[in-house]
């Protein structure tokens, strides 16, 4: 089995982070606290008033808990989170993947940001703007037949002597 990729520190930061933004204390895990879906859509519809006005505000079951997962993840998708970065209702429904959870708080920390009506606290660094560039032609040129050593391939020596590339020859 693989190691976890858990981290609680990193975990308590996020889970204050979404206590702060939704004015709430927030003393459980992420499975404690987020399982149900309702501090989850409590924290968009902070960020982005109305992002959620139907859900299922007392969910009995898992599959009402995942419905109200699922709309979280629609309305986080349109606030602006890539999709490689929203999780899947089973991953904190069932606590298969709560890493991929905290990503998910991490990145909507990261897209809160950018916005410009939000002056919430901060989780995760503020994501880079567009940083162009303008070389004049002497400057080009000069770096034109510059050799890079490290993107020249040097590799200080070393060899493959000794690789073996499948199973050996034998005679």
């Amino acid at each position: 089995m693989a190691p976890s990729k858990r981290e609680p520190a990193k975990e308590r930061e996020a889970m204050d982070w979404i206590g702060a933004v939704i004015g709430k204390s927030l003393p459980g895990t992420i499975e404690e606290e987020l399982m149900d879906g309702l501090v989850l859509i409590e924290l968009i519809n902070k960020l982005q008033p109305g992002s959620i006005p139907r859900y299922n505000k007392k969910p009995k079951n898992k599959p009402m808990m995942m419905e109200n997962c699922q709309s979280f993840q629609v309305a986080v998708k349109a606030y602006g989170l890539p999709d490689r970065e929203v999780f899947q209702s089973v991953d904190l429904v069932e606590a298969r993947n709560i890493h991929q959870v905290y990503i998910c708080i991490l990145s909507l920390s990261r897209v809160a940001q950018k916005k410009p009506d939000y002056t919430g606290p901060c989780l995760a660094p503020k994501e880079s703007d567009k940083n162009e560039r303008e070389f004049t032609k002497e400057q080009l040129e000069a770096g034109k037949y510059e050799v890079n050593s490290v993107q020249y391939g040097y590799n200080k020596g070393a060899t493959a002597s000794g690789v073996n590339m499948g199973n050996t020859r034998h005679m």
